[in-house]
């Protein structure tokens, strides 16, 4: 049995539906002017989604989803939580599977990561996913400043015209 500290959600839980679509990839949320922003962090194994979530929990973010989300589209909007089995979950690669994080469980995904290397002057890139775009931010994973390139990201990118 596990632990898991749930944080209320703006929006009414969502179950499964076969419109849904599972990703191998991790989202993390954080709360900002009123609203649960969520990044989906994707790439293989070993690319170092659990290692900046980890970090991302340490900046203030609450766990959504370690390495496979599920997504939907609703209202011309993207959200995600994890399948029912993995809530609260967070793999730690050479330690085992931890859990009594704080978690969000759903939000609104604003922003996609994917590790590599970004231009200098990057031009907007964008991710789409059932039909619907949102901004695209490739950065390191594993590199030191990462989660802070990330929020400030966040911030700038992740922000809809309602605010996000």
């Amino acid at each position: 049995m596990f632990l898991v500290r749930a944080s209320p959600c703006a929006f009414p839980w969502h179950g499964a539906d076969p419109m849904d679509q599972i990703l191998h990839a991790g989202l993390m949320a954080i709360h900002h002017d009123g609203f649960w922003r969520g990044v989906l962090i994707a790439g293989p194994s070993g690319s170092g989604k659990s290692d900046l979530a980890l970090r991302m929990l340490a900046a203030g973010y609450r766990l959504v989803a370690d390495d496979r989300t599920l997504i939907w589209a609703s209202g011309g909007l993207l959200f995600g939580r994890a399948p029912d089995p993995l809530v609260g979950r967070l793999e730690v690669r050479g330690q085992g599977i931890f859990s009594g994080q704080q978690v969000c469980r759903q939000c609104r995904i604003v922003l996609a990561v994917h590790n590599g290397t970004s231009e200098r002057w990057p031009d907007p890139e964008y991710d789409a996913y059932l039909g619907l775009q949102i901004p695209r931010l490739t950065l390191s994973l594993l590199e030191v400043s990462a989660v802070p390139k990330l929020s400030h990201a966040l911030w700038h990118l992740g922000r809809g015209a309602e605010g996000a």
